[in-house]
């Protein structure tokens, strides 16, 4: 499994109740083809769940080293 980086983690993304940027995610979670991200806003306490999902080609030839 390949380990995300600090740069891979998305930050400052807008609550989706009320607008406040959240700094970082509460919790991530990789699939196959996709990751997972779940937001709480500190603001307003609102929790949603975002989910990036990759374009297939990228799943079918992974690279061969990180």
């Amino acid at each position: 499994m390949t380990r995300a980086h600090i740069d891979d983690i998305p930050t400052q993304n807008p609550c989706a109740q009320c607008g406040m940027p959240i700094p970082f995610p509460d919790w991530i979670e990789p699939g196959q083809g996709r990751v997972s991200y779940l937001w709480k806003c500190s603001a307003c306490g609102y929790r949603f769940e975002a989910v990036a999902i990759f374009d297939h080609s990228a799943i079918e030839h992974p690279p061969l080293a990180a």
